[in-house]
């Protein structure tokens, strides 16, 4: 299946569980060893996640279908970083996907093929889309700023948005809000995200004024705001390359 807007057929959940996936309750006996494993494990990469973002993102072929977006991210230096990314912040939360965030100077050194893949970010936080939860925004702001010039490549490999109950077909790439007909973050799924934080998007749009965006924005980035033209993955069959016979 490719990444459009074909639903699969329904796969109801054993659990009865209506936004999980289909399987038996955890026993007594795996969440034992998890607990046991969590104690002598380290489990460094996710230790290194150290901030939550919330935002919004829409599907690369199709911005009319949004998401609440949560990312967890991973520093792993100051022109790049790396993050996973979940349909919400509670604990039984789905992994949707992986975005990957670099600097402007990163950036300007791809392919012009390859920078297409990728969206800014100066929109969304310029307008209050995206926010730091539980962190007052002046302590914030700073990151908020370097955030604004960068640019992110986001695949979601879990439509939940749909109803999937698993994972299923090609990964999706996603863009960010902007500031055109079809960028532009449903109302009540803005209402939604702000009364679940206790926030206000518009209080936050007001006293970012003096964050700045790119001082210039690469047109093959948002290449769909610019060139009018979506990008999908299909799965393709394909010859397999054959190891060449050892002498």
């Amino acid at each position: 299946m490719a990444s459009s807007d074909e639903r699969p057929g329904p796969y109801p959940a054993r659990n009865g569980a209506e936004n999980q996936p289909p399987g038996d309750p955890e026993t007594m006996k795996t969440v034992m060893i998890d607990k046991g494993a969590a104690m002598m494990q380290s489990l460094k990469p996710i230790k290194q996640m150290s901030l939550h973002l919330c935002s919004f993102a829409c599907y690369g072929h199709d911005p009319s279908r949004q998401i609440e977006v949560n990312f967890y991210v991973h520093r792993l230096n100051q022109d790049f970083l790396q993050c996973a990314v979940y349909d919400s912040n509670s604990s039984n939360t789905h992994l949707i996907g992986v975005e990957y965030i670099v600097s402007e100077r990163l950036f300007e050194a791809l392919s012009p093929e390859e920078q297409k893949l990728w969206h800014s970010h100066d929109y969304e936080i310029q307008t209050g889309l995206l926010v730091t939860p539980r962190v007052p925004e002046l302590v914030a702001k700073p990151e908020l700023q370097n955030i604004a010039k960068t640019y992110g490549k986001f695949w979601c490999t879990w439509q939940t948005d749909r109803g999937d109950k698993l994972p299923l077909g090609a990964p999706a790439l996603m863009v960010s809000p902007q500031d055109v007909n079809m960028g532009k973050i449903k109302p009540g799924l803005l209402k939604k995200r702000d009364d679940e934080y206790g926030i206000s998007t518009e209080s936050l749009k007001a006293s970012r004024v003096d964050i700045m965006g790119l001082e210039r924005k690469n047109p093959m980035a948002d290449y769909w705001v610019h060139h009018g033209k979506g990008l999908a993955v299909d799965i393709l069959e394909t010859e397999m390359k054959k190891l060449a016979p050892f002498p």
